[in-house]
């Protein structure tokens, strides 16, 4: 449906491999996060009911997504670690505009680029993995992912003008891969 405009090099996955525990605790942070964010949109807008169902849907996978994690992190022995905050996150948030339509526009936009970056971090992950069980877990995660962007970007589509969402996430394009170019690489998502 649409291309980042930053293109993650496979050398961000050393820093993954190298210390992939931290990796681990900062996916289950951000599966729990992406599963808040989705409740929190369907209690913003609770008249727009394809939105409702939709953030309903999400808010479980992502919430399956957070357990699934939390087994991987369990299974090496570990605890799941204090969430962080995220420098990507606060930067992409950042550029929500004021108003009521493009507050609502800007919030399905950035989550869409979020899940786009996600598919296609997930994938390197994935790609990096010996075979077995982690290399499946991330190839199937980046799947989900790769729908979930669709899926925000659909939403926009419903309620606003399709020539309004194409041009907005255009410009949040161009943001997102200006953020990434500013934030160096950790063992962590984003």
């Amino acid at each position: 449906m649409f291309e980042l405009k930053y293109h993650t090099p496979f050398e961000w996955t050393h820093k993954v491999m190298d210390d992939f525990v931290t990796f681990l605790q900062d996916h289950a942070a951000a599966e729990k996060k992406a599963s808040g964010m989705a409740m929190s949109m369907l209690g913003h807008y609770p008249d727009r009911t394809k939105l409702v169902k939709a953030m309903a849907d999400l808010a479980i996978e992502e919430m399956i997504h957070f357990k699934q994690v939390l087994k991987l992190i369990n299974e090496r022995g570990l605890v799941l670690g204090n969430d962080k905050q995220d420098p990507y996150i606060k930067k992409m948030r950042a550029l929500f505009r004021q108003g009521s339509d493009e507050f609502l526009i800007d919030r399905l936009l950035v989550a869409a680029v979020i899940e786009a970056r996600g598919h296609e971090r997930f994938s390197l992950v994935a790609e990096a993995l010996p075979s077995g069980k982690d290399k499946d877990f991330y190839v199937a995660i980046a799947k989900s992912e790769e729908k979930h962007k669709n899926l925000f970007v659909e939403l926009g589509y419903e309620y606003f003008d399709k020539a309004i969402i194409d041009a907005r996430l255009e410009e949040i394009l161009i943001a997102e891969a200006q953020i990434c170019e500013s934030i160096p690489f950790t063992a962590a998502l984003h």
